[in-house]
């Protein structure tokens, strides 16, 4: 059974099962996903045909301004946002890089202008505030505690519930101060799959940002596991910025960040400074065939997610059906909560015993952490035992994923823990 490696590591040995792809058998989606068979035309065709630069007026450059334009329209169809608030980047890492970086300096511009006010400071006093959750994916946490770590920025890691694995909306209102400038929340967890209530949060905080005279929160989700399996929408969310990740739904790696209305209703401030493009918010000559390959997936995802959806969920429910008439009393669902959604497509679960207790990582090609002696710490903070979180694997189906591929991998498993289980 092979897989690809993702935010989630897995084992090469498993490539050395079969030399054909469709002998293999993937249930590694939330890590990465291939490309769809329109992704790879459509980027054939602009490393064809549109190889020339963007910004010049020749025919091949021509093309590859309008493969960019339509690509940039369709990505914002796929979240309910303008063209214009689509930036693309190089992946999520950089566009969730990008608004970190951006409230910094957005607290830092107000607080100037605070300071050209005497007597009103409006919360712009210290250091800028940000608040996000202690289970968000490491392209927000590391930056968010670098930025801490340096004394740019204080940062509040609201701990999700160990009932729900949900961050609760009191918690995040909890946890404003005068010189909160922005909640980083994510759509997705993309270990358990569990939907965040980003919804209500920026509901709530919209509220309390009538009340505020200068220093607006600003409200940004990273939907890198949302997009391609649920709907989502920016407007309804009710965003200011959201991150998109073409590797999760059969795009290539190439991202993009959605900004409502960007340098005009809602700050944002380059890191990067050079040629002009992007609108100066994203320098760079920009990544054509990627690109074309981005819009084409989102217009897929915006044309059939209801039967992706559909399918994804079927499948899911019929590996746990399939788990459960197999290991019985020795399965723990880790992506089971009371009263949380969860995403369609993401089974995370441990195979109970203590003969099996870190044995079963080495033994198996799905996705696992990558250190056994270390349990996924979201999973420890969603309030699973250290003993259940320290053999758990995560099982995520996708679009092409088949009830016959779950049966082998379920009797994959099956013979695995036997074996461990003989041998120990």
């Amino acid at each position: 059974m092979a897989k690809q490696s993702g935010d989630i590591t897995s084992t090469d040995q498993a490539f050395q099962n079969s030399s054909e792809d469709s002998s293999r058998i993937y249930m590694d989606y939330n890590a990465t996903t291939p490309l769809e068979p329109e992704v790879i035309q459509a980027i054939t065709e602009a490393l064809r045909d549109a190889w020339g630069n963007p910004s010049s007026n020749y025919i091949a450059g021509a093309k590859a301004k309008a493969i960019i334009s339509r690509s940039r329209e369709n990505v914002a169809r796929m979240v309910g946002g303008k063209a214009e608030d689509i930036i693309f980047t190089s992946g999520g890492t950089e566009a969730n890089n990008l608004v970190l970086q951006t409230a910094v300096e957005y607290f830092r511009r107000n607080q100037r202008a605070a300071e050209r006010d005497e007597g009103n400071h409006n919360g712009c006093t210290g250091l800028p505030h940000i608040i996000t959750s202690n289970v968000e994916h490491d392209s927000v946490k590391l930056p968010a505690e670098h930025l801490q770590r340096d004394g740019k920025a204080e940062v509040t890691f609201v701990p999700v519930s160990k009932v729900t694995a949900c961050v609760e909306v009191e918690d995040i209102i909890a946890a404003v101060r005068p010189n909160t400038c922005l909640i980083s929340v994510m759509l997705a967890n993309n270990e358990t799959g569990v939907i965040m209530p980003v919804q209500e949060i920026c509901q709530r905080i919209k509220s309390l940002n009538k009340q505020r005279e200068q220093l607006r929160i600003l409200l940004h989700t990273d939907a890198a596991q949302a997009l391609g399996k649920i709907r989502v929408d920016a407007c309804e969310l009710g965003v200011d910025y959201l991150t998109i990740v073409g590797h999760k739904f059969y795009a290539p790696r190439i991202g993009a960040l959605y900004v409502n209305g960007p340098g005009a209703r809602t700050p944002l401030c380059p890191m990067l400074f050079g040629g002009g493009q992007e609108r100066n918010f994203r320098p760079g000559t920009e990544n054509t065939p990627m690109i074309a390959g981005l819009g084409k997936a989102a217009e897929l995802v915006t044309s059939n997610l209801p039967d992706y959806e559909s399918h994804m969920r079927s499948t899911k429910l019929y590996l746990e059906k399939r788990l459960k008439a197999v290991f019985k009393d020795k399965i723990h669902f880790n992506s089971h909560y009371p009263s949380s959604d969860i995403l369609p497509n993401t089974c995370n679960v441990s195979i109970l015993g203590p003969t099996l207790q870190g044995d079963l990582h080495n033994s198996t090609f799905y996705a696992m952490r990558p250190s056994v002696h270390r349990p996924s710490h979201i999973l420890l903070s969603c309030g699973v035992p250290t003993e259940v979180a320290g053999n758990a694997l995560r099982l995520s189906v996708g679009r092409g994923t088949t009830k016959e591929d779950v049966d082998a991998v379920v009797e994959d498993l099956r013979k695995t823990v036997q074996l461990l289980e003989e041998i120990n």
